[in-house]
C-alpha cells in the first residue's frame, strides 16, 4: 500500500523484459532491498535487481501492466517518473490509501495557471470510471494523491487544484494538454460498490432512483 505522497524521482531507461530506472535522487527512497515494493508513476512494482553504485533498480512488468498504464509509452524517452516506497504501518497516512493498481488511463484536457495554484483538467479514457469521481473525492494521478475540486455530472471529466509544492516536486510540471496519465480511483469507493452490488444486485450503477428506493 502507498499514500500517494511522492518521495523521489527517476527516469525510465528502457522497458523490455522489465522497467529499468535510474534514480535522480536515490536518497529519497532510503535503502532499497530486493523484493521491495515501489510505486512508479502510481504503478506498484517489485525491486527485482539493484543496480550498482546506487544507479537504480530493475523491476519486471507484466503485459497487463504495460497495456493498462503509460510505462511503455514513457520508456526510452528519458521521462521522469514519480517514486514512492511502500507504506509502513507506523507511517503517517498523509495522502489516501493507494494500492498501486492502476484502473486506467486519463488524458490531460487542459492546464491553467491560477494565482495560487494550477488547474489540472483530466478526462477518463474509459468514461465508465467516472462513477468513482465526485467533488472532494481522492484520486491518484501518476502516483500522486490529489483531491477532485469539481467534475462533470457523469464524473468522466474532472479537475484538480494543484498547489505549488505538489507541482514543483512531482512530474505534473512536465505534463501538457493531450498527455496520458495513470489513474487509480479511490479504493474505498470500489470496495463499497462491490459490496453493495453483491448484497443488492439491483444496486449496479448506484443510481439516485435506487438509493431513494432503499430509503437513502
Amino acid at each position: 500500500m502507498f499514500t500517494g505522497l511522492v518521495q523521489a524521482a527517476g527516469r525510465i531507461e528502457r522497458c523490455t523484459a522489465g522497467v529499468r530506472l535510474r534514480l535522480a535522487e536515490p536518497g529519497g527512497l532510503g535503502e532499497l532491498a530486493l523484493g521491495d515494493s515501489i510505486a512508479v508513476d502510481g504503478v506498484c512494482l517489485t525491486v527485482a535487481e539493484l543496480l550498482p553504485a546506487g544507479a537504480g533498480f530493475r523491476a519486471d512488468v507484466s503485459e497487463e501492466t504495460l497495456q493498462r498504464t503509460v510505462l511503455a509509452e514513457r520508456a526510452g524517452t528519458g521521462a521522469w517518473v514519480n517514486l514512492e516506497p511502500a507504506l509502513r504501518l507506523s507511517d503517517r497516512l498523509g495522502g489516501h490509501l493507494v494500492s498501486g493498481h492502476v484502473d486506467g488511463l486519463g488524458l490531460v484536457r487542459a492546464i491553467r495557471r491560477e494565482p495560487a495554484s494550477w488547474r489540472l483538467e483530466l478526462v477518463w479514457q474509459d468514461p465508465a470510471y467516472g462513477r468513482y469521481i465526485c467533488e472532494k473525492a481522492s484520486i491518484c494521478v501518476d502516483g500522486i494523491s490529489l483531491t477532485v475540486a469539481g467534475c462533470e455530472p457523469d464524473g468522466a471529466g474532472f479537475w484538480i487544484a494543484v498547489i505549488p509544492h505538489t507541482w514543483a516536486s512531482t512530474t505534473l510540471q512536465h505534463r501538457r494538454a493531450g498527455d496520458a496519465v495513470n489513474l487509480e480511483a479511490d479504493l474505498l469507493a470500489k470496495y463499497t460498490e462491490r459490496l453493495l452490488a453483491a448484497a443488492h444486485p439491483g444496486a449496479a450503477g448506484l443510481t439516485a432512483g435506487w438509493l431513494r428506493e432503499q430509503g437513502w
